[in-house]
C-alpha cells in the first residue's frame, strides 16, 4: 500500500482541543505511528505523541485509532479504512497532558499498594524452592504485560464511571493474580482485592482481553481466579461457619 492518508489527530490539552487534520505520503509496511511521524517532520512538530521502542514491547505508544484502544507501532495502515480520515486520540482513562500524551502516573500509585511478593521459607532437606512445572507455566503469561493500559483504557469502571479511587483495573487484576497464584508465595491480598481494589466491580465483559497486544487471557485466567477466591473466603457460607467455629 502507498499513497496519501488523512490523520484526524486529536490537539489539545486539559483546557480543552479538537481534532485537526492532516495529509501525508505513507508507504508499502507502514505503522499508524510512522505516518504520526510523518505529520510531525513536515507539518506539525509540536505534536506530542510518546513513544519508545517501535516493536510492541514498550507500551509507550498507546493511543486510541478509530475509536479502539491500540498500539500505534503495531497497528499497519493496511489493516485500516485508508479512504477515510483514520482518528488518532489519546486514552480516555486518564488525564490529558497535550495531544496524544496522557498522564498515566495512577497507575505507579496503584501498583506501590499491592503487596508486594512473600515467599514461603525453603525446603527444609535441601533448602530449595521446589515448584511443578505446571504452577511455573501458569503465572508465566502474567508476566508479559507491557503495561501500555490498553486494557485500563478500555475499561468502562475507570473510563466511563471514573472510578479511580475504588477500582485498580485489570491490569493491576493480572498482577495480583500473578502472585497470589504463584506457588512459593504467602501473602494473602484478599481483602485487599475485595475492600479497596474493587475487584467486585468488575462484570467480566473481557473487553480487556480483547485489547491486550500480548494475548494475556486476562478476564479468564486472571479476574475471574481472583473472583471465586475472594467468593470463597468471604461468601462461601461452610467457610463462614468453619471460621465461627475456629474463632469461638
Amino acid at each position: 500500500m502507498s499513497g496519501h492518508v488523512t490523520l484526524r489527530i486529536w490537539r489539545g490539552d486539559s483546557i480543552g482541543g479538537d481534532f485537526q487534520s492532516y495529509d501525508t505520503t505513507v508507504d508499502e509496511g507502514m505503522v499508524v505511528l510512522d505516518a504520526v511521524h510523518m505529520v510531525q517532520a513536515e507539518q506539525a512538530q509540536d505534536l506530542a505523541c510518546r513513544w519508545n521502542c517501535k516493536a510492541g514491547k514498550c507500551g509507550s505508544c498507546s493511543a486510541e485509532i478509530n475509536g479502539k484502544p491500540r498500539l500505534m507501532c503495531m497497528t499497519r495502515l493496511s489493516t485500516l479504512p485508508t479512504d477515510e480520515p483514520i482518528s488518532i486520540e489519546p486514552l480516555q482513562a486518564f488525564p490529558l497532558i497535550r495531544d496524544l500524551v496522557t498522564d498515566v502516573s495512577w497507575n505507579y500509585k496503584v501498583k506501590k499498594k499491592i503487596k508486594p511478593f512473600k515467599p514461603r521459607p525453603p525446603d527444609a532437606d535441601d533448602g530449595t524452592w521446589r515448584m511443578k512445572q505446571e504452577d511455573v507455566d501458569r503465572v508465566q503469561e502474567f508476566r508479559k504485560c507491557i503495561e501500555c493500559y490498553l486494557c485500563q483504557d478500555v475499561c468502562h469502571v475507570l473510563r466511563d464511571h471514573q472510578l479511580h479511587n475504588e477500582f485498580i483495573g485489570p491490569r493491576f487484576f493480572v498482577h495480583a493474580a500473578g502472585l497470589e497464584m504463584h506457588p512459593l508465595d504467602t501473602e494473602d491480598r484478599l481483602e485487599q482485592l475485595k475492600e479497596t481494589d474493587g475487584i467486585g466491580y468488575c462484570n467480566i465483559t473481557k473487553c480487556c482481553t480483547k485489547v491486550c497486544p500480548e494475548n494475556i487471557t486476562i478476564t479468564d485466567n486472571a479476574i475471574i481466579p481472583l473472583k471465586e477466591r475472594v467468593v470463597d473466603e468471604f461468601y462461601d457460607p461452610l467457610t463462614k461457619l468453619f471460621r465461627i467455629f475456629k474463632s469461638g
